[in-house]
């Protein structure tokens, strides 16, 4: 039976509105190249409303309807939205599934950590409540002092098309506790499941401008956002390139950003792993998601005394994926997101056979499948460590092999890198595997596994992979401001000038 995909406008002050152009842009179905449906295709003047709205939802009654509210009214909502993506669940992930291509499964999955999200960010925003006015210890009994957290204002929220909800849901839940209000601006390759976020909040009567969605594509929406002087911080995630603009533009107003950017994520793998539970991680951890993962292990170091058995053991899982429309049952890898982005993963593959890498395995469309943007696991060994497949991040379900000898040689091999983000080891000794998770340069460590996230835990790169936090108690913290309030409690006279009544 086919989804019927919902027809919306742009989310703007708790109403759907028409873009001020009146253009929509199509949505195709990556598994079938069929179009199925229309976004709205927002631009400046649709941004500048949007902001407007979140600027007035912020100081409305005096900051008493958000910003200044108790964490605990702002809770009641964050749980609300959350209880009505429950019961929108297999609605929201069927539409993920044909948005992006993500196999069914998954975008269930990451529904329930959507829900879990919205969930620990409304205990989070309670929590607010009693953190407020916490003491500072001051060496002068005279003075006392204390902290207040206060929202940020209105934030800039731009998401990605891998994770399209749950990507925006680790933005906006935080963003919401904390007191601000936001404009949340979606890829445009996959956009379904932040419209149909944008009805919900307006199911839960979320008050009006607290949060704005606005679909459209970069140049048109995303950086007007991103340059708005009214805007006073900007969340990315997304390409390295353009989170370097986006940091220009708000260097010209010095207005704080946070990224989350590219990978090129290494996965050690040590002679004494249990072979078979090593290979099933080093294939999640690459292929999961069709291989589009900031945080892809898509550099595999391999032990050399076990490379050949080990890597012939990843062609026969690789083999044994599933690949097909992601929501026939059992799939577990589906297509590219877009045309665009198959073509350029093809093309890093063909650049590695021609500067002399070997596909061992994949590298091309699945036989089985003659329409849709679907690429095969694809394993490329006789790799260098010049090979544009070795240093840039491909967003595909590629994997880079490379062996070493020594663990000084993997650490090095790990580390050449400009990015940052992921990295995992694999070692039954779990003194090796401490050691090198304090030697490698990257946000987050896997010790025998890849990929797991917590919403507990706090989530980002260093280097050309960005900066900041998610998720966890850091997740919050990026959409505070910490003022210090100082006052002096003596009765005397404080004494540094002469007093004019004793001349």
């Amino acid at each position: 039976m086919a989804i019927s995909v919902p027809s919306r406008q742009l989310f703007i002050e708790g109403e759907w509105k028409v873009p001020v152009l009146n253009n929509r842009i199509p949505i195709i179905n990556p598994a079938t190249e069929d179009i199925i449906g229309d976004i709205p295709a927002g631009t400046k003047e649709d941004i500048d409303l949007a902001v407007d709205a979140a600027k007035r939802a912020l100081s409305r009654n005096k900051g008493r309807d958000w910003s200044s509210a108790s964490g605990s009214v702002r809770a009641a909502y964050l749980r609300a939205i959350a209880s009505k993506i429950t019961e929108k669940k297999d609605e929201l992930g069927k539409l993920e599934a044909i948005d992006n291509g993500k196999p069914l499964d998954e975008a269930l999955a990451d529904l329930d950590d959507v829900i879990d999200c919205f969930n620990y960010y409304a205990e989070l925003a309670e929590g607010l409540d009693t953190k407020q006015k916490a003491p500072v210890s001051l060496p002068m009994e005279t003075f006392k002092s204390y902290i207040l957290k206060e929202p940020i204002g209105v934030v800039a929220l731009i998401t990605p098309w891998n994770y399209p909800l749950l990507m925006a849901t680790w933005k906006v839940a935080p963003a919401l506790a904390a007191g601000c209000t936001a404009i949340l601006k979606p890829s445009e390759l996959a956009s379904i499941t932040c419209l149909e976020l944008a009805e919900i909040c307006r199911e839960v009567n979320l008050p009006p401008g607290v949060l704005n969605v606005v679909t459209g594509l970069g140049n048109d929406a995303g950086a007007p956002l991103a340059s708005h002087p009214d805007v006073d911080k900007v969340a990315f995630t997304g390409s390295s390139l353009t989170g370097s603009k986006i940091m220009t533009a708000a260097a010209q107003l010095t207005k704080p950003v946070s990224l989350e950017l590219g990978g090129k994520s290494p996965i050690i793998v040590f002679e004494d792993v249990d072979l078979d539970k090593t290979a099933e991680w080093t294939v999640f951890g690459c292929f999961f998601t069709n291989g589009q993962i900031c945080s892809a292990t898509s550099r595999l170091i391999v032990h050399e005394s076990i490379a050949t058995e080990f890597v012939n053991r990843l062609v026969k899982w690789a083999k044994n994926i599933k690949i097909s429309d992601p929501l026939e049952e059992g799939c577990r890898l589906g297509p590219i997101v877009s045309e665009g982005q198959y073509k350029k993963v093809l093309n890093f593959i063909s650049t590695a056979k021609s500067e002399g890498a070997t596909i061992l395995t994949g590298g091309s469309r699945p036989e089985h499948l003659k329409k849709g943007y679907f690429v095969e696991p694809t394993i490329i060994t006789d790799v260098t460590t010049s090979m544009q497949i070795w240093r840039e991040e491909v967003f595909g379900p590629v994997l880079s092999v490379k062996t070493f000898s020594t663990e000084e040689e993997a650490i090095e091999l790990a580390n050449d890198t400009h990015y940052g983000l992921g990295s995992a080891v694999m070692s039954k000794d779990l003194e090796r595997c401490e050691r090198i998770s304090q030697a490698i340069k990257a946000g987050i460590v896997w010790i025998n596994c890849a990929q797991p996230s917590f919403i507990q835990a706090p989530w980002g790169g260093i280097k050309r992979s960005g900066f900041g936090r998610e998720l966890g108690e850091w997740g919050l913290e990026n959409y505070l401001s910490v003022k210090q309030v100082t006052k002096y409690i003596s009765d005397e006279q404080w004494g540094w000038y002469q007093s004019p009544s004793k001349l």
